[in-house]
């Protein structure tokens, strides 16, 4: 079960189960009657009862019905520290450094919230002195990137003299050679300290050594990690490679899908799903079969996660025929953790609760794809408040999803290699009724007229006439070309 179904009951059997306790209510309101048993106190319960009941079968109109994935308690709080110390400097500081702060031992949750509660009574504007918020931040937790330690890979060789002799440009070479020095820089594995007590920090346990991107992100990224990949393999970092795919994996496995990033507060969301194109990518250097069979269960499940539920679309042609399709759909309609100042300020210029709900979740979505933030998913762009991110129904999202045929074949899986064959096959036709544009000679992203939920009509005036690096993915993910159409030729060989 996905994490993102633990929080949210379906309206069917909500609606099935209120209407139940409407009628158990009434029947027993009739049999009280029988009775001649009229306790106003009764009376009154049995109104509550029945409002409670009609409130959870019609739930408020004025509010985003969509998925949320809560967040920890410990991120909860530290949005309120991040909150007072954006509103104490008087120049801004990262808001993401508090949000990824650690408890310090012997503290709990509750001590730290109690003491904070006494920091800022009496602040109207949650604003404190700052040697205070100082003082409170140093007693109460560790810092940001304290729960990282670094970790020596063990395929990291100082001189990679093999692939650099290839390197021609001496000032090339040279880059080159410093590119590969920050694998070493930049390899971490998670402290014990989270293992152990992860309630304590915003950062997720992972079993194997990292690589993260460096600076104020202290942490894995999903897509990010597919071009670290790309890198690794060419300093022959085998082992590592591995390992980061592991971690993805574990991700998967532990909530259904990739996360954003491996924090408590990325779990409402993932990256453009890459996973398989790391595997593919490992096997073309390594071969190493065994990789592949472990990836295929997990690859399965991150591949019904983004063709279910709210990312899955689907488009009617002039035929009648629907061809299924992706879209990105963060589990998220509140600001953003990371940067909920920014977003709240953002926001402020809408009125209504839903309005601002449908906003954070289009911020969130577009996180989600991650080209954030891009005038791919504004209506009016380089208007902001006009992102609209899960009405698109994005070109680059699905080509990502295709190459499961490639990996059933490589396990000697006949049956799911033919099975994604079919799949692979639909997604061709989908991609040249849905996205292709003839006179533009490229593929390109599609609007939704309505949120998405059910089938809609294909119009060609839905279609993002602008032009994105994202609209030649297809291109990207295949080398083949040929005498033939690129679009045919392309999907022929690109499973």
């Amino acid at each position: 079960m996905n994490s993102h179904n633990k929080h949210n009951t379906s309206p069917i059997s909500t609606l099935s189960f209120s209407s139940h306790y409407k009628y158990s209510l009434l029947a027993t309101s009739i049999d009280l009657k029988r009775q001649r048993f009229t306790s106003p106190l009764l009376l009154i319960f049995l109104f509550l009862c029945l409002s409670f009941a009609t409130s959870m079968a019609f739930p408020d109109s004025d509010s985003d019905s969509g998925p949320v994935v809560q967040t920890t308690p410990l991120v909860t709080f530290l949005q309120r520290v991040q909150l007072t110390a954006l509103r104490s400097y008087s120049k801004k500081p990262d808001p993401k450094f508090y949000i990824d702060l650690s408890l310090k031992l012997p503290h709990d949750l509750s001590t730290a919230e109690s003491a904070f509660d006494d920091l800022t009574t009496g602040s109207r504007d949650l604003s404190v002195p700052v040697e205070k918020l100082e003082k409170f931040v140093h007693e109460y937790f560790d810092d940001a990137g304290i729960d990282l330690v670094h970790h020596e890979p063990e395929d990291f060789v100082s001189d990679p003299t093999e692939f650099l002799l290839n390197v021609e440009n001496d000032q090339v070479r040279e880059w080159a050679r410093e590119v590969h020095s920050l694998w070493r820089t930049l390899s971490c594995r998670v402290s014990d300290s989270v293992i152990e007590s992860p309630d304590r920090h915003t950062l997720l346990p992972l079993p194997e050594p990292v690589i993260i991107p460096g600076s104020r992100f202290r942490e894995v990224y999903y897509w990010d990690s597919y071009w670290v990949i790309k890198g690794i393999l060419t300093s022959k970092m085998f082992t590592t490679a591995k390992g980061l795919v592991t971690n993805l994996m574990s991700l998967v496995e532990t909530y259904g899908y990739a996360l954003n990033g491996a924090r408590a507060y990325y779990t409402n969301r993932s990256q453009p799903p890459l996973l398989s194109s790391m595997v593919y990518e490992i096997y073309n250097v390594t071969k190493d079969e065994e990789l592949v069979r472990k990836a295929i269960p997990v690859l399965l499940k991150e591949y019904e996660f983004w063709n279910s539920g709210k990312h899955k679309v689907v488009i009617r042609d002039a035929s009648g025929n629907d061809h299924i399709l992706s879209r990105y759909y963060a589990m998220w309609n509140m600001p953003r953790p990371e940067s909920s100042v920014f977003d709240q300020e953002s926001a402020s210029g809408f009125s209504s609760t839903l309005e601002k709900q449908r906003f954070h979740r289009d911020i969130a979505t577009a996180a989600e794809s991650g080209c954030d933030f891009s005038t791919r998913w504004m209506r009016h762009p380089p208007n902001f408040t006009t992102m609209a991110t899960t009405s698109v129904i994005p070109v680059d999202l699905n080509v990502f999803l295709l190459k499961l045929a490639f990996m059933m074949e490589i396990a000697g899986d006949r049956k799911g290699s033919e099975r994604f064959v079919k799949a692979s096959e639909a997604r061709k036709k989908a991609f040249e009724t849905v996205f292709w544009n003839e006179k533009a000679a490229q593929w390109l992203d599609y609007w939704l007229s309505s949120n998405g939920d059910e089938p809609e009509t294909w119009k060609a005036e839905n279609q993002n006439n602008n032009v994105f690096a994202s609209n030649f993915a297809p291109i990207w993910i295949s080398s083949f070309h040929s005498g033939k159409t690129m679009s045919t030729c392309l999907f022929a060989h690109m499973y």
